[in-house]
């Protein structure tokens, strides 16, 4: 099971189809970005196509001697789209390729705009998700929810997207899904329905032990997107963020104008495939080492003392610029890391948010809560995070103080609508709302025992003591103690053994510490392997905005904070 490897095949498919010649690739907004997310632009042209374009570009030039490769999302937008550029074509032939279901009657307007008959070929090709990494996917969809229920437009969306990952990866799984969560049981539903629909497609060889879907909802864990984050990924997420693979850096000071949009790729940058779950100080060391490499290369390519020297310095040449730009582009952002952490004091931050999120102090948080509140250099995002976590953990303690810290926040200067977040904090994922118990407030003998053992074991980083409810999830389903009354199977039939093969779905979005937790469980379990989807990949300011959305609360959330202004997730542009 690996999602970069399911879309690569299938772009890999459509382009060998159209056989030898000149193509043209034409595409929309979100194929851009999914095909983005695996190919670079100079692996797509050695595969012989060497023109880009949208599917909505008006004016697009007439070019007969090429082919052209369709593959776009089977919406009534673009299938009005395709059907006028069928019939006036601009290119020699087409060939059309769906991420996902076509319909009958779209297939038809198709087949009636085709007066001159130039379609080759039309195929459902089921790459309609983001593969952000071989067991990681999202939909890059920013807010789920509305009021409390599905939006109806992103519960279509996730229901389409989540067949397709079934069927990129050829699996028809059991399914299972959170009591405790409405949109849960609801999207586990669609999902069953669409599946007896299309049985002769999802008719696989069968395994001995089938594969499982477990659709979880973000509410139940709140905390693991509140978080600041010390692994490489996780941080640039958090403090820059990632959008379909590029990092902006154009509001950073003093980057260069060519390092001003980076791309962050570990299937094309073997430095950060190595270091993307290492932390920030094995970052540090690993970047010196990477200049040291570097600097040797280039003395030793400073001595061209002869032809053969020179030709050899010419044959290197591509893979020394590049090495050049790998270098550059990784000082650049780990510079920029570390200063975001110097100005904004988030080692200090952070370590009063572990507190908060994994013991159980309530006058030590406080108090530590005051302190950074005086601290002119928190900025005004980080003070908020804090309070909310306060706000989630002792939301039903004798002493709750949330009203002091709001007046607290009040005299710091924030406005309104940070206000207003603390509450609806509480009626997104408050206790009345979450299933599980991620504080252990009521603990059993055995969960008690468990705590207490891990507190007695010390943490090596007092910066990532916190573990997400995923990975408690994740371990208790291996070990065969994931109840069934808190996480039912959708039907009747139920597995008897351990599970291979696990796509968990995440409502209302992932963060890159449960991708950690995932790759983590996936190299210590051979034998197994866990894929993760979710919504979107959230960092802490696009996960309130997702609050925000879902609670009804109408004010955006704009915190003030010197690493740019506040976005939510949505795709960017091709290469």
């Amino acid at each position: 099971m690996n999602v970069i490897l399911a879309v690569k095949q299938y772009v890999s498919k459509m382009v060998e189809d159209a056989g030898p010649g000149m193509k043209v690739l034409l595409m929309d907004k979100e194929t851009t970005g999914i095909v983005s997310m695996v190919y670079s632009q100079s692996e797509v042209l050695q595969k012989e196509v060497y023109l880009f374009e949208k599917i909505d570009t008006q004016g697009r030039e007439t070019m007969k001697h090429l082919k052209a490769i369709c593959f776009i999302r089977p919406t009534r937008e673009n299938i009005d789209h395709l059907c006028s550029e069928l019939k006036a074509p601009k290119y020699g032939s087409y060939y059309l390729y769906f991420s996902n279901f076509i319909s009958k009657p779209n297939i038809r307007s198709l087949a009636e705009a085709d007066d001159h008959e130039v379609v080759r070929e039309v195929q459902e090709y089921y790459a309609d998700y983001y593969a952000v990494s071989p067991h990681v996917f999202s939909f890059n969809i920013p807010t789920s929810m509305r009021g409390g229920q599905w939006d109806i437009d992103a519960l279509d969306r996730v229901c389409q997207g989540v067949l397709a990952v079934l069927l990129s990866l050829k699996k028809c799984p059991m399914i299972r899904y959170q009591r405790s969560s409405e949109l849960a049981q609801r999207l586990a539903d669609n999902i069953r329905q669409k599946i007896n629909e299309e049985a002769k497609l999802f008719d696989f060889r069968r395994t001995d032990v089938p594969p499982l879907l477990l659709i979880l909802d973000r509410r139940d864990d709140p905390v693991s997107p509140l978080l600041n984050q010390w692994t490489y990924q996780a941080m640039v997420h958090e403090l820059l963020t990632i959008k379909n693979n590029r990092v902006d850096l154009s509001k950073s000071p003093g980057v260069a104008r060519e390092l001003q949009e980076v791309v962050m790729s570990a299937e094309h940058d073997e430095f950060y495939q190595r270091n993307l779950y290492l932390n920030f100080g094995e970052i540090g060391q690993n970047i010196k080492t990477l200049m040291d490499d570097f600097q040797h290369h280039v003395k030793s390519n400073q001595k061209l003392e002869s032809i053969s020297d020179m030709k050899a310095f010419v044959e290197n040449y591509p893979q020394f610029k590049k090495m050049s730009g790998t270098v550059s582009k990784h000082v650049t952002m780990v510079s920029e890391l570390s200063r975001i952490v110097g100005e904004r004091a988030l080692l200090d931050v952070s370590e009063v948010e572990q507190e908060l999120a994994c013991q159980n102090d309530h006058s030590s948080a406080l108090q530590n809560i005051r302190r950074v509140m005086a601290n002119e250099n928190v900025t005004d995002l980080d003070l908020l995070r804090l309070v909310l976590l306060y706000a989630l953990r002792y939301e039903k303690h004798s002493n709750n103080d949330v009203s002091g810290l709001v007046s607290m926040l009040t005299r710091r200067g924030l406005g309104e609508h940070y206000k207003r977040l603390v509450p609806a904090i509480i009626q997104y994922a408050g206790r009345h709302v979450r299933g599980s118990d991620i504080f252990g407030q009521n603990q059993t003998p055995l969960s008690l025992t468990r705590r207490i053992l891990k507190g007695l074991k010390g943490v090596e980083n007092i910066y990532t003591q916190h573990t997400t409810l995923l990975a408690e999830i994740l371990d208790n389903l291996f070990k065969g103690k994931l109840r069934d009354a808190m996480y039912p199977y959708m039907g009747h039939s139920q597995l008897r053994d351990k599970p291979q093969d696990v796509i968990i779905f995440m409502i209302g979005g992932a963060t890159y510490e449960e991708a950690l937790a995932v790759y983590n469980f996936n190299k210590t379990q051979p034998g197994v392997k866990v894929i993760l989807g979710s919504t979107t990949i959230h960092n802490c300011k696009s996960f309130l905005d997702e609050v925000v959305h879902a609670t009804g609360h109408a004010a955006a959330t704009r915190p003030r904070q010197p690493s740019g202004p506040y976005r939510s997730t949505v795709s960017s542009s091709f290469f």
